[in-house]
Formats: structure tokens, sequence, C-alpha cells
């Protein structure tokens, strides 16, 4: 079970606060997106902007760290649609103070190392980046800094895959990485487009294009054993079961995203899946446990 930028159902996603709760409370791994400062840090942000989840405004690349670290990225989530009452106080003192809580890569692979546990650590790519490759290469950098080793994928107790909707970052990191820790996105293609990918009707099918394009090239990566691992969304797996059982047969590991209903945990599991992401750790080890209890309890014992 991968905590999807942490436990962000019960913390501001990506924080210090939401990674150390979903250690707290038993992930088997954490998930995050990374992105380029201005000062070309690595910071774990999803968000082209940070319009969303800060006080801030604008693009991530056009903040320096500093800057980052400066925004409130907190109090938005008690705001949100639908929050949780339990979702509406500051983090407990615990999980760091106001200014600790954006994290760089090197922040959240220390956070990892600390664990002391097997764990595994999921990092996404985020393009298209004004920065191109970079990305990459920075990444790669700050994992051989920590003491990742390519050869195995690990950094100590910690297993470290790397994911992108766009081949071409998987397929730039391939000869150093290896294939193993590769993990292709996909999606189902989207009925529209966001406003701000989508401006006029040439626009709109030139973005549409290039994501059938990422998408043909993620599944083929897969196909052709080019990426270990097979990284579709719960509605893209309903659609293309036959497809995802082909997967899982020739031995590739599936890391499905976002399990927050039981119903798709039961139906991903029944289906051999090796891995939910969840913004709901808590709540999706609670099933689990569930789960195997409920299939102990059929097993016939011995007369």
């Amino acid at each position: 079970m991968i905590a999807h930028r942490g436990a962000s159902a019960a913390f501001p996603e990506h924080t210090r606060a939401a990674m150390l709760h979903a250690l707290a409370v038993g992930a088997d791994g954490l998930e995050c997106d990374v992105q380029l400062t201005r000062d070309r840090e690595v910071v774990c942000w999803h968000d082209p902007t940070v319009d969303r989840t800060s006080d801030g405004r604008g693009a991530v690349a056009d903040h320096t760290l500093d800057r980052l670290r400066g925004l409130d990225v907190v109090s938005w989530h008690a705001r949100r649609p639908g929050a949780e009452p339990a979702t509406t106080t500051a983090p407990p003192a615990v999980y760091g103070g106001a200014g600790e809580q954006v994290l760089t890569l090197a922040d959240l692979l220390a956070i990892a190392a600390a664990a002391d546990r097997p764990l595994r650590l999921a990092v996404e790519l985020k393009h298209p980046s004004p920065f191109g490759h970079e990305l990459e290469e920075r990444v790669l950098r700050e994992l051989l800094r920590a003491g990742w080793d390519p050869e195995t994928g690990r950094l100590g107790q910690v297993q470290v895959s790397l994911m992108s909707f766009h081949p071409d970052a998987l397929r730039h990191v391939a000869p150093l990485a290896g294939t193993d820790p590769l993990c292709p996105l996909m999606d189902l293609m989207p009925t529209e487009l966001p406003t701000r990918l989508a401006r006029g009707p040439l626009s709109r099918a030139a973005v549409r294009a290039a994501a059938r394009q990422s998408l043909a090239g993620s599944e083929a990566l897969v196909w052709r054993g080019r990426a270990g691992m097979a990284g579709p969304s719960v509605a893209y797996v309903r659609e293309h079961l036959a497809d995802v059982k082909a997967w899982l047969a020739a031995g590739r590991r599936l890391r499905v995203w976002t399990v927050d209903e039981r119903e798709d945990a039961d139906f991903l599991l029944a289906q051999g899946v090796q891995e939910l992401t969840t913004n709901r750790p808590e709540d999706v080890l609670r099933w689990v446990r569930e789960r195997a209890a409920a299939r102990r309890e059929r097993v016939p014992t011995g007369a």
C-alpha cells in the first residue's frame, strides 16, 4: 500500500506531516511528484502552479525553494470541498513546524531512510517541465548523493521506483536506472481538457494527439518489457482488464491509483494487483487486513 502524496486525506499533500503520518499508520510506501524550482532544487509538488495548495500564486518553476518554504501550504487543506473535520487542524508539532512542511526530494529520502524498515518510494517525474530532462538528471543526482544503488534500485531498506506519464522521461533514466524500477503511468483519455491546456480547436487537437502518443508510448514500454512495472488508474484497469491481466501474467508489477474506495480495493486485489496507491492509507490497510481475515475464515479446517 503506497501513500499517495503521503496520507493526503488526513494532511496536506506532499507535506512533512502527510509523509510522517503515512509512515506512522503503517504505509508500505510513499509516493511523491517532483519538479524543479527556479534555483533547480528538486521539490515535492504536484501542480505546475502553487495556486491550489498554498497561499501563493504562479508557477513552481518561477519560485526559489526559499520562496516555496515561505508559503502557507497547510491552510488550504481544511477549506477544500468535502474536507473532513479531522483535517481542519494544523499538523501536530511532532510532524514539524509550518516552515518545515515543504519537502525536497532529499528531505523525503531522509524521512524514508529514517523509518528504518523496508519501504517503497515512488517518485513521479512531472512533465512537461520547462527544464526538460534536467529534471531527470537532477533527480538521479539526488538519489546517487543519498546512496541509491542503481544496480539494485535500493537506498538502504528503501526500494526506489521512477514513474511518469511521459515515456521519454523514463527512457532518459533507463540507461542508469535499468528497467525494473520504471513505472509508466496510464489513464483513460479525458473527455474534456483543462482550460489551461485547451486554447481553441487546434490546441485541443494537438493536446489530445500528444496525450494519445504518450499513452501509447507508456503501454509499449510495458508490453515490450522495457519497464518492470505499470501504473494504471482504477478506471484504466476496469476498461482494459484483459491487458492488465496479461501484464500480470508476464510478471509485471502493477501499481494502481488512486484507490480510496473499498469496492475498488477489493476488485483490484481480486485481480492480483500488487500495489494500491491511496490518499487514505489507514483505511486501505484496515480493508486489506479485514479481507485477509475473511478469507482465512472461509478456508475449511482439517478434521
